[in-house]
Protein backbone atom coordinates (compact mmCIF):
# COMPACT_ATOMS: atom_id res chain seq x y z
CA UNK A 1 0.00 0.00 0.00
CA UNK A 2 1.10 3.17 -1.31
CA UNK A 3 2.44 5.32 2.36
CA UNK A 4 1.12 8.40 0.81
CA UNK A 5 -2.50 7.12 -0.17
CA UNK A 6 -2.48 6.29 3.92
CA UNK A 7 -1.60 9.56 5.01
CA UNK A 8 -4.49 11.31 2.58
CA UNK A 9 -6.38 8.40 4.13
CA UNK A 10 -5.64 9.78 7.75
CA UNK A 11 -6.30 13.50 7.09
CA UNK A 12 -9.69 13.13 5.73
CA UNK A 13 -11.08 10.56 8.77
CA UNK A 14 -9.58 13.69 10.51
CA UNK A 15 -6.44 13.70 13.70
CA UNK A 16 -7.42 10.39 14.73
CA UNK A 17 -7.28 8.79 11.91
CA UNK A 18 -4.49 6.13 13.13
CA UNK A 19 -6.51 5.46 16.12
CA UNK A 20 -9.66 5.02 14.80
CA UNK A 21 -8.07 2.13 12.35
CA UNK A 22 -6.22 0.69 15.47
CA UNK A 23 -9.62 0.45 17.20
CA UNK A 24 -11.31 -0.57 14.35
CA UNK A 25 -9.08 -3.43 13.34
CA UNK A 26 -8.45 -4.45 17.69
CA UNK A 27 -12.13 -4.72 17.61
CA UNK A 28 -12.14 -6.68 14.62
CA UNK A 29 -9.18 -9.06 16.22
CA UNK A 30 -11.30 -9.20 19.32
CA UNK A 31 -14.87 -10.42 18.02
CA UNK A 32 -12.97 -12.94 15.48
CA UNK A 33 -11.17 -14.28 18.29
CA UNK A 34 -14.08 -14.39 21.01
CA UNK A 35 -16.15 -16.49 18.20
CA UNK A 36 -13.75 -18.97 17.60
CA UNK A 37 -13.14 -19.36 21.37
CA UNK A 38 -17.11 -20.34 22.17
CA UNK A 39 -17.28 -22.00 18.74
CA UNK A 40 -14.41 -24.46 20.48
CA UNK A 41 -16.59 -24.36 23.76
CA UNK A 42 -19.55 -25.54 21.92
CA UNK A 43 -18.06 -27.58 19.77
CA UNK A 44 -16.01 -29.76 23.18
CA UNK A 45 -19.54 -29.50 25.28
CA UNK A 46 -21.32 -31.20 22.05
CA UNK A 47 -18.33 -34.19 21.83
CA UNK A 48 -18.15 -34.61 25.45
CA UNK A 49 -22.23 -34.77 25.95
CA UNK A 50 -22.32 -36.84 23.18
CA UNK A 51 -19.45 -39.48 24.99
CA UNK A 52 -21.35 -39.18 27.97
CA UNK A 53 -24.57 -38.25 27.99
CA UNK A 54 -25.13 -38.81 32.21
CA UNK A 55 -22.55 -35.69 32.59
CA UNK A 56 -24.29 -33.65 30.16
CA UNK A 57 -25.70 -31.08 33.08
CA UNK A 58 -22.29 -30.16 34.41
CA UNK A 59 -20.80 -29.85 30.86
CA UNK A 60 -23.38 -27.27 30.07
CA UNK A 61 -22.83 -25.66 33.42
CA UNK A 62 -19.37 -25.16 32.87
CA UNK A 63 -19.82 -24.47 29.10
CA UNK A 64 -21.97 -21.55 30.19
CA UNK A 65 -19.62 -20.11 32.73
CA UNK A 66 -16.69 -20.72 30.14
CA UNK A 67 -18.48 -18.81 27.44
CA UNK A 68 -19.78 -16.04 30.16
CA UNK A 69 -16.43 -15.49 31.21
CA UNK A 70 -15.27 -14.89 27.03
CA UNK A 71 -17.78 -12.74 26.48
CA UNK A 72 -17.13 -10.45 29.51
CA UNK A 73 -13.25 -10.67 27.97
CA UNK A 74 -14.85 -9.52 24.93
CA UNK A 75 -17.02 -6.34 25.89
CA UNK A 76 -14.06 -5.15 28.01
CA UNK A 77 -11.78 -5.36 25.36
CA UNK A 78 -14.11 -3.43 23.01
CA UNK A 79 -14.69 -0.76 25.31
CA UNK A 80 -10.64 -0.32 25.63
CA UNK A 81 -10.46 -0.39 21.96
CA UNK A 82 -13.11 2.41 21.35
CA UNK A 83 -11.61 4.08 24.76
CA UNK A 84 -8.53 4.66 22.51
CA UNK A 85 -10.07 6.74 20.15
CA UNK A 86 -11.85 8.68 22.68
CA UNK A 87 -15.57 7.64 22.20
CA UNK A 88 -16.37 7.01 25.94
Amino acid sequence: MDVNMLAEATQLIGDKGLACMGAAIGCGLVVIGAGKGIGNIGAGAVESIARQPEAGGRIFTSMLISAALIEGFTFFAIIVCLMAIGKF
